[in-house]
């Protein structure tokens, strides 16, 4: 029993690196779960990604992320509180205030652009991030967005979601 815990080690470790944003081993297959469980390490303190605009990146597609799936996904708007679900939208609003994206743009394809921007960044393009941090969505230059992504303050609409969202997701027994 201990060897195939052992052997099955690396496997789960692999799978919370490539996507953070929707890949969560310790979420056991449901990428809600498990972004609504790292939400307190990834948003809890936003300034921890001061220096990382990649970290950043993920972390504000992580936001948008369930934001988006507790607002619409009718498998979890009715697990989580009304409360969160509303937290969620002001911190998404918070988050894309301090980055410079418009607060009218659609979760999901903000959603997109931070992560693929995240990855391109973890790629050592930053060409790529600049191209996916730009169109309409974005009020500001996609360099200004990339500086503020690396310099992002302590945001407490956004703390305060993901201590929520962490709750809610805690409390709910499959």
């Amino acid at each position: 029993m201990k060897r195939r815990t052992a052997m099955a080690l690396p496997l789960v470790l692999a799978a919370c690196t490539d996507d953070p944003v929707t890949n969560y081993a310790w979420g056991i297959g449901d990428p809600v779960r498990g972004a609504a469980l790292y939400a307190t390490r990834n948003l809890g303190d936003t300034s921890r990604w001061d220096g990382d605009p990649a970290g950043a990146a993920i972390a504000a597609a992580q936001l948008e992320f369930l934001a988006r799936t507790f607002r619409d996904d009718p498998v979890w708007s009715f697990r989580v509180q009304t409360a969160t679900t509303q937290e969620l939208q002001n911190a998404v609003l918070e988050m894309r205030g301090a980055l410079g994206i418009s607060p009218t743009a659609p979760n999901q394809a903000v959603e997109l652009s931070l992560r693929d921007a995240g990855r391109a960044l973890r790629a050592g393009s930053q060409a790529r991030a600049l191209a996916a941090l730009s169109g309409p969505n974005f009020l500001v230059p996609p360099e200004e967005v990339l500086r503020r992504l690396g310099s992002l303050p302590r945001l407490r609409q956004v703390s305060s979601a993901a201590g929520m969202a962490n709750n809610d997701v805690m409390s709910f027994r499959r």
